[in-house]
Parts: structure tokens; sequence; C-alpha cells
């Protein structure tokens, strides 16, 4: 049996995976096609409640605990921004409370994602970031 791997790791995947376009526009559309895959949010869970603030997009994203591990949904009606979630969701989806907040995340920068966001852009990846980590602060306060 293999072993999950870790956010590290995982983050480590997602630079090799960008490293192989040369361009942003190849990039985006890579980031575009990983939105594509996000494991969407039951309708049902499409709330107000959900709705990530900060960010320009609509983006929700719900989380729930299974087996002491944070499990990650979202969706949004833009496809640049949903990337950006299916990016977060894929290197934090079912980890402990625990490890989503101890591992700071350095793939979005290493794979210079952020200089090539607009300001409004940069500011809802922050938001889907630090809306992750409160999930995470909630869930390992109750444990």
């Amino acid at each position: 049996m293999t072993l999950p791997m870790t956010i590290t790791q995982a983050q480590q995947e997602v630079v090799d995976e960008f490293a192989i376009f040369s361009d942003w526009q190849d990039r985006y559309e890579h980031l575009i096609e990983l939105g594509k895959d996000l494991p969407l949010i039951a309708p049902e869970k499409k709330t107000e409640e959900n709705i990530v603030r900060g960010c320009q997009s609509r983006v929700w994203l719900n989380a729930e605990q299974k087996n002491g591990l944070v499990h990650f949904t979202a969706d949004s009606d833009a496809m640049i921004t949903k990337g950006l979630i299916a990016l977060l969701v894929r290197v934090l989806n079912d980890r402990t409370p625990q490890e989503i907040l101890d591992t700071p995340l350095t793939f979005i920068d290493a794979i210079g994602l952020r200089e090539h966001l607009s300001p409004n852009r940069s500011n809802g990846l922050s938001a889907m970031m630090d809306q992750m980590k409160r999930y995470a602060l909630a869930y390992s306060s109750k444990s």
C-alpha cells in the first residue's frame, strides 16, 4: 500500500506540473482544465454560508470532517477561479486539520501564480486559502 502524498509532496507535484508550460497562456489553460476536474460541491451546499467572502467571482467552499480528515468540495462561476480553488482542494483535501494549519502553501509563489493574477483574483485566492484554514481551525478545536 502506498502512503498518501504529504501536502509538501502535493505542492511539489503542482510546481513540477506547471513547469512543463513555458508561457502563462498555457498555464491559464491548464488552470481552466484543472477546474473542470474539481470535485463539485453538492447543489444543496451552494448556500450563502458557503460563499467565500473577498472573491470577486462567486466561490462556494464546503468542508466536512470524515475520519479525522477535512474533506473539501467547491465550485465557482468563473473558469480561472474554479481552477484556483481546484488547485487548493487538490493540495489540502483529505488532510488532518493540523496538517492544513501547519503547512505553508508555497506552491502558489513557486509557480509564479500570484504575480500573474489581477489584484482582485489574488485577493480572492488569499480569501479561499484563509477560508480553508478557518475550516481546519474549527475542526481542530473540536477534536
